[in-house]
């Protein structure tokens, strides 16, 4: 089910990611401890367009989740603190930082 373009970049922002370049819309996982991740997405529309869910998979997949607990992390059902935990068990962040 498509989600809208603000909804995601607002729950992006809210979990820990921060904006890295505002022309294009790029985010970095910043963990919780204030580390930069190198877990990195890409919000490619503007405004309050549709992100159908072809590109939801493909941020999903950036984010190092299945596109159904992607859509949990937008939807807040997931905390930043069980994303990080997934990111973590996955080996895709480091549990010293």
């Amino acid at each position: 089910m498509p989600r809208k373009a603000r909804r995601i970049e607002a729950a992006l922002l809210a979990k820990g990611f921060q904006r890295t370049d505002a022309k294009h819309r790029k985010f970095a996982y910043v963990t919780i401890r204030g580390i930069e991740s190198r877990i990195r997405t890409l919000l490619s529309h503007g405004g309050n367009r549709d992100i159908d869910d072809r590109l939801l998979a493909t941020m999903a997949r950036q984010c190092g989740l299945s596109r159904r607990e992607f859509v949990a992390l937008i939807d807040c059902p997931l905390t930043q603190d069980d994303y990080e935990a997934l990111l973590v068990e996955r080996g895709a962040i480091d549990p010293s930082h």
